[in-house]
């Protein structure tokens, strides 16, 4: 490996990104490492990571666009936006009419105004709003941020035991929160929605299939 290079590194599921900067500090015997960029804990796949004098490359990274798999459960809403967080909503969905879905992908595609999640590491009066969640506090203002889809569309969706899944794959602008849209897609069908699943297949012109696994 050229150690002034650039990693891709397919993280899985179910520990941070600072968990895979961790191991890979560990597998080379590198310290000097950064990411272009976060991913949730619970989704899994794309991550650049800069190695010594590749994390100067890094800041130019950042601001590329991403591809998202994304499933979305229609049914719960939840503090976090995911089906880790606290149920703050439940509804038995049956049915969805697919239609319906496929025009609301349509219109939010270009740049919208949505809330961040709560659970976010965005500042809010020199405070990240997520440890104001995990403090408790109410009545915090949430921001409003311009966010950019380019394009997002209906793969697949099924009836589930206690609700509906819907599967989507989506292509969005830096700093753009899935979380965000995928509850937007649930108000806009008066119905609770989280993000069951998420993988980031793709970062600009750089691909999940030519990352390696940790």
């Amino acid at each position: 490996m050229d150690k002034e290079d650039l990693m891709l590194i397919d993280k899985p599921g179910g520990i941070s990104s600072f968990d895979v900067i961790r191991k890979l500090r560990v597998k080379t015997g590198i310290r000097k490492m950064g990411h272009s960029g976060t991913l949730d804990p619970l989704a899994s796949g794309l991550m650049i990571i800069g190695v010594n004098k590749g994390t100067k490359k890094l800041t130019d990274l950042i601001g590329l666009s991403k591809i998202y798999k994304v499933e979305v459960f229609l049914g719960k809403k939840t503090e976090t936006g995911d089906l880790e967080g606290k149920i703050i909503e439940e509804k038995k969905v049956n049915s969805v009419n697919i239609e319906k879905v496929e025009e609301i992908l349509k219109s939010l595609e270009g740049e919208i105004d949505l809330a961040v999640p709560y659970y976010s590491a965005i500042k809010v009066k020199g405070k990240r709003l997520y440890k104001m969640a995990r403090e408790g506090k109410t009545g915090v203002e949430i921001p409003i941020k311009k966010m950019k889809i380019y394009w997002i569309k209906l793969t697949g969706h099924r009836k589930i035991k206690d609700g509906y899944v819907l599967k989507l794959v989506m292509k969005v602008g830096s700093g753009t929160y899935v979380r965000s849209v995928v509850e937007e897609i649930g108000k806009k069908l008066d119905l609770p929605a989280v993000v069951s699943g998420l993988r980031r297949t793709a970062i600009g012109e750089y691909r999940v299939d030519q990352a390696e696994k940790i």
